[in-house]
């Protein structure tokens, strides 16, 4: 499958301070959604993804609950994660 510029550029270097909406799959209202509810940053977004044990459903499960994320806006979320931990971790 094909993976979007915006997952390329977050994959292709560390994490950082990198706004929650450089997530694949997070835009500006999925990210206002986030910081709302504290996961103002991409790491902390990884910081769940690696709590759920890097479980793809459940994460994606957790994202559709924490700020209403669709199907493919999840799998892009959690793709890209997973893909920067295999780069990175």
């Amino acid at each position: 499958s094909s993976t979007s510029q915006k997952h390329r550029d977050f994959v292709a270097e560390p994490m950082g301070e990198k706004p929650v909406g450089t997530l694949a799959g997070i835009g500006d209202v999925l990210g206002r959604k986030l910081e709302e509810k504290g996961f103002d940053k991409a790491y902390v977004v990884l910081g769940q993804f690696l709590v759920l044990r890097k479980d793809e459903e459940l994460f994606r499960e957790w994202l559709k609950e924490t700020c209403g994320a669709n199907a493919k806006q999840s799998r892009d979320c959690s793709g890209c994660l997973r893909e920067w931990c295999d780069a990175f971790l």
